[in-house]
Formats: C-alpha cells, structure tokens, sequence
C-alpha cells in the first residue's frame, strides 16, 4: 500500500506538562480516534502521534485536518516505536487489523482498543498480540451519529465514561498507565469484567439503537405516500430516534454481530415488557402505564444528577 505524498507542517510541541507517552499510535482515525487525537493533544499526553488507516482518502482528509502529526496507510509502520497502540476500527476489523500490527510492536508496548463490545473483540486480537506487549482493553463511552475523520473533536470523552477491561494477569502498571491517560483524556475511568461490560452494554446502548433502527424502518415502512409527512411533522421522540439511527452501519452491525448473547438475551426481557404494555393499552389499565412511566421518570431524574444526560 501506497502512503499519500502530503508536505504537511508538523502540529508542534504538546503543551507544557510532561506527556505519559513518547508516541501513540492510532490504527483508524474516524469519530473516535480522531477525538482521541485531539483530546491527547489538547492535554499534552504524548509527544508525536501518528495514525494509520486503509484507506488513501481517509488519510489524506486526516492529514489535511491536522489531526495527527501523520497519518498514512501502512499500519504495521505506524506502529513501530509507538508506546502506546489504539486500534481505533469496527469491532469486526480489530483482529486482522492487531494481526497486520503485530510484527512491528516493540516490547513494554501497551495495546488497546475502543470496541463497545469486549469479549469478542479480545478474543480476536489476544491470539495475535506477542508476549512483550502488554494488552489492555477499554471503551469509552462517547459518541456521536457522525463518523469519519471530520467528526473527531477534542471534547468528546470530557466527563464521559471509559471502561476499562483488563485480563487476567494484565500488569498493573500498564492497566494504571492507560487509566491516567484515559483521565487525561477528559474521562471518567471504571473497571470491568469483559462479560459484565458485555451485558451491561447490552441494555444501555445496544438494544436502544437496535430499537430506533427498527422504529425508523417501521416508520418508513409504514408511511407510504405520507413519508414526506412524517418527516415533516416528526415529534421530538421520533427525531431522537433518527438521530440513534443514523450511527455508522457498518460499527453496528458488527458490534450486534459480536455481541449476539447479551443482545438476544435483553432483547427477549424487552419483548416481553413490549407485550405487558400491549396488554396494558388494551384492557385500559392505566395505573400499570402510569406505575412504569413514573418509574422511568426517576431513572431520568437519576441520570441528570450523575451528570450522564
């Protein structure tokens, strides 16, 4: 693969303050991965970064946004030197991408990722990571509908959640390491086991874009000749849908595809709360529609005084 040919002036020193890596390497620079930049830029985190991605046109908008000091197509040659690594793809990519990675990682490196599903993607990127770098998954908890290197923005992770889910025998340093840079970054740090993180994402993030890809379909479907009305007259409900909805594909097919059992599982518990309410609405019950919906007006409360709304 060919790396563009860009004369781009280099961002310069980070601010005053004394970075926690020499260099970092982001393999992907799309919404993520360019706040990930920035943000590390923003806070003086590292001296250089460098980014890579598969994509020539990526790159080329990467560099001429100056979000990284370089960004090139060779991912296994942005990594060499690199102390710390962040595979920055779909949840589907990561394993063969920490594949085409792993010759050129140098020993003490610290790899990571930012999938929203963590069982599945360790078991597609332990198998190829060697022995003398230290691996430790994470996730934050941030995004947007927009993807694509334009979407990155430096405040993205400020007060977020990153969950960070580190094996067995992971070393405490390099674990310690990654949580202060992912402070650095504006985030709130945890820790998690992969499959407690996996069920927990399953009811907070992955069954409600699972649900508003399916209301907007459902509503596009239904609509017919009234589509443009629909548009036109979308209730507030409806827009926060569109907005879910419109999240990049190809992240949320795989994230689905990779975290199947905890998604079916949840899936099925909301099914059955589907078909409570439908019983609800049919017989007239309304001090059951009134109970629930007063106790989902405390979890709103709830989330507003923990600053996550």
């Amino acid at each position: 693969m060919t790396t563009p040919s860009l004369d781009k002036a280099p961002l310069g020193e980070p601010p005053p303050g004394k970075p926690i890596f020499g260099k970092i390497a982001l393999i992907g620079i799309g919404l993520i991965g360019g706040s990930i930049a920035l943000a590390a830029r923003r806070a003086g985190l590292a001296r250089t970064i460098v980014a890579a991605t598969r994509r020539a046109e990526t790159a080329e908008t990467a560099n001429q946004l100056k979000l990284v000091d370089h960004c090139g197509t060779d991912l296994a040659a942005a990594c060499e030197d690199a102390d710390l690594v962040i595979v920055c793809t779909p949840v589907g990519s990561c394993g063969e991408a920490t594949r085409a990675i792993a010759p050129s990682l140098k020993p003490g490196c610290i790899v990571s990722d930012v999938g929203s599903v963590k069982q599945a993607v360790i078991d597609a990127m332990a198998p190829h990571l060697p022995a003398h770098v230290h691996f430790v998954p994470a996730h934050p908890v941030a995004g947007t509908e927009n993807s694509g290197p334009t979407a990155g923005f430096a405040e993205l992770f400020d007060g977020r959640w990153c969950i960070l889910t580190p094996l067995p025998g992971s070393d405490a340093a390099a674990t310690d390491k990654l949580e202060a840079f992912w402070r650095g970054l504006g985030s709130e740090v945890e820790r998690l086991d992969p499959a407690d993180h996996d069920r927990i994402l399953a009811i907070t993030s992955h069954l409600p874009h699972l649900i508003a890809y399916t209301i907007v379909g459902t509503a596009d479907d239904l609509a017919g000749h009234l589509n443009s009305e629909v548009l036109r007259f979308a209730a507030g409900g409806f827009r926060d849908f569109t907005r879910i909805a419109a999240s990049d594909p190809t992240m949320w097919r795989d994230v689905f595809l990779n975290n199947r059992e905890a998604v079916l599982e949840v899936l099925a518990r909301f099914q059955e709360d589907l078909f409570y309410l439908q019983r609800a609405i049919r017989w007239g019950e309304g001090d059951k529609l009134f109970d629930l919906f007063t106790r989902t007006r405390e979890i709103r409360r709830a989330l507003i005084h923990l600053h996550q709304a």
